[in-house]
């Protein structure tokens, strides 16, 4: 069991087992105080990761674990810049402790915005009724001139309807005439010139008139201006009834559309009303930052371990062998200048 968590610390370090094996006990309790701190770093990012996933990106239980697995990861890898490095230098603490303090309120933010989820909850109704009344009298403007566009075209409409009436009116029926042409033959008699009679059949064009009626075409087009004028009136009914509830509609739209930004103005706008909020979000904050700094902080209060010592022992035999390794080359070649 002992050997499987000394594997464990090295996974999440990153230290090499192969090595710490054949270091003594100091090195594997600094190893287990690393992975240690790790872990708790690691559990708090997880959930952080989680909910945060769930309650603002709206993902799936899947999603909700790849994100809380892409935040371990993370943090693994930033610690491990500091535990792995034998002599940090004050540019990468620095960086370091600016990092924690950021993450820090960061992870202090999600938390509250989770724990006082009720409270914000409460707030958000101020805030939602202070963004409708931004909203409303814009809205309300809108529809009224939409609403008077629809009174102009309805008038338009009945008039041009009442025109179509009064035509019918008038001339309910239109008349117009047709003519045809036939050709009739009649016989006519005639001498020649001998004296005797002769028949010739000669044909004259026989033209008649006949007159007609039909309704008149506009009496279909005030059919169709019924239509018009009543598709008109649904749609200001529905106008008219979108003004009379429009401020419980914004309100609800508004209700389903707030974000991670909107809920965090939410929180600013409780914690300065409240002393109570404003020491219990410090104190997350300071929660944060004490633990995200437990890795530093421990690294900066040691000495150097036999581990740490058998690396750079690693580092400088191999040093030695590369430059051993040059000079016999360099020996040979000039053993051999041709």
């Amino acid at each position: 069991m002992k050997n499987v968590w000394i594997r464990f610390g090295c996974f999440m370090t990153g230290q090499n087992y192969n090595i710490l094996r054949g270091c003594s006990e100091a090195a594997s309790k600094a190893l287990k105080k690393y992975t240690a701190a790790m872990l708790i770093v690691c559990i708090l990012w997880f959930f952080i990761g989680f909910t945060f996933a769930q309650r603002y990106l709206l993902a799936n239980i899947v999603g909700c674990l790849l994100a809380a697995v892409i935040a371990v990861v993370i943090i693994i890898q930033i610690e491990r810049q500091i535990i792995l490095s034998i002599n940090p230098g004050k540019p990468l603490l620095i960086f370091r402790g600016c990092l924690a303090f950021m993450m820090s309120i960061l992870g202090a933010v999600i938390i509250d915005q989770i724990l006082l989820a009720k409270d914000i909850e409460t707030e958000k109704i101020t805030y939602i009724s202070n963004r409708v009344n931004e909203i409303l009298p814009m809205k309300t403007e809108e529809l009224r001139s939409q609403l008077f566009a629809l009174d102009t075209s309805i008038a338009a409409k009945e008039r041009e309807k009442q025109e179509y009436i009064n035509e019918v009116t008038r001339n309910p029926v239109i008349k117009y005439s047709t003519s045809s042409s036939q050709m009739s033959s009649t016989p006519v008699t005639y001498k020649d010139v001998l004296g005797r009679d002769s028949i010739v059949m000669v044909s004259r064009p026989i033209v008649s008139i006949s007159n007609n009626a039909i309704a008149n075409p506009k009496t279909a087009l005030i059919a169709s201006a019924d239509s018009t004028i009543a598709d008109m009136r649904k749609l200001k009914t529905a106008k008219e009834n979108t003004l009379l509830h429009i401020r419980p509609s914004l309100e609800k739209e508004m209700e389903e559309k707030v974000g991670f930004l909107d809920e965090l103005k939410v929180m600013v706008q409780l914690i300065s009303k409240s002393t109570v909020a404003l020491a219990f979000w410090l104190l997350w904050i300071l929660f944060f930052f004490f633990i995200e700094m437990l890795v530093l902080v421990s690294k900066m209060g040691e000495e150097h371990s036999d581990y740490e010592k058998a690396v750079l022992h690693h580092k400088k035999l191999q040093i030695w062998r590369l430059d051993a390794m040059a000079k016999g080359l360099d020996a040979g070649n000039a053993g051999n200048p041709g």
